[in-house]
């Protein structure tokens, strides 16, 4: 398999998916608006039910739904400091990705997994517009609920969902690190980057999460729960 391009692979997305315990320390990526979600880590289970597909273990807690994937695209193409980070992207039928896989243990792993499956040429990614970058001040509304669980030692659930992915995370935020623009929360098994102007409000949900809002009262895909 030569990997100087992008290829989509010939084989079904669950059955990649089920491949997913091989790669090593993995990043599972899902993408939308404002909000990049991400957990890190090795998958230990990868479980078919139905139509939906669940990765999970002590640092990787996603599902899909296999009737949202149409294709997955292989990507190597990713180099940093000289090390290559190899992606999956499984896509829609509109070829727009729902989720990533992100290698972070180099490239053999996946070449292993992957090997003997065809492939061919595949359409780099369209690029999604994004707003401009926006600075993350004291009075962004994103910041609120996420003040009100740091530092305090408690569990929380952050969760991300879009239409055929959805991903939870649970853990103490010791301290945000805004950077850049971004409201981040970072530990060694989850990163959230959150840019600034993304959230207009909060509500609260019948099992008392918090659910970010956009500027026309609409759900985008992340919540914060307090755990009791």
């Amino acid at each position: 398999m030569t990997y100087l391009m992008a290829l989509r692979l010939e084989a079904e997305p669950a059955a990649l998916l089920e491949l997913t315990p091989r790669l090593g320390r993995v990043m599972v990526v899902g993408q939308s608006g404002p909000i990049t979600h991400e957990r890190i880590g090795t998958v230990e289970e990868a479980e078919r039910e139905g139509s939906r597909f669940r990765l999970s273990g002590a640092a990787q807690e996603s599902e899909a739904d296999l009737d949202a994937l149409s294709h997955v695209v292989f990507d190597a193409s990713s180099e940093m400091q000289g090390k290559v980070y190899p992606r999956l992207e499984f896509r829609d039928s509109e070829d727009v990705v729902v989720f990533s896989i992100i290698g972070m243990e180099g490239l053999e792993p996946f070449s292993m997994a992957l090997e003997g499956i065809p492939a061919a040429p595949a359409a780099p990614a369209e690029e999604q517009a994004r707003p401009e970058a926006r600075e993350l001040g004291e009075s962004d509304p994103a910041l609120p609920v996420f003040r009100a669980v740091e530092g305090l030692g408690r569990e929380v659930s952050i969760g991300f969902t879009k239409p055929g992915f959805a991903q939870n995370w649970r853990g103490e935020i010791a301290a945000l690190r805004p950077s850049s623009g971004f409201l981040n929360v970072m530990t060694k098994d989850f990163h959230l980057h959150l840019r600034g102007g993304g959230v207009a409000g909060w509500e609260t949900d019948d099992s008392g999460a918090n659910q970010a809002l956009d500027s026309e009262g609409r759900r985008i895909g992340l919540s914060l729960k307090a755990e009791a």
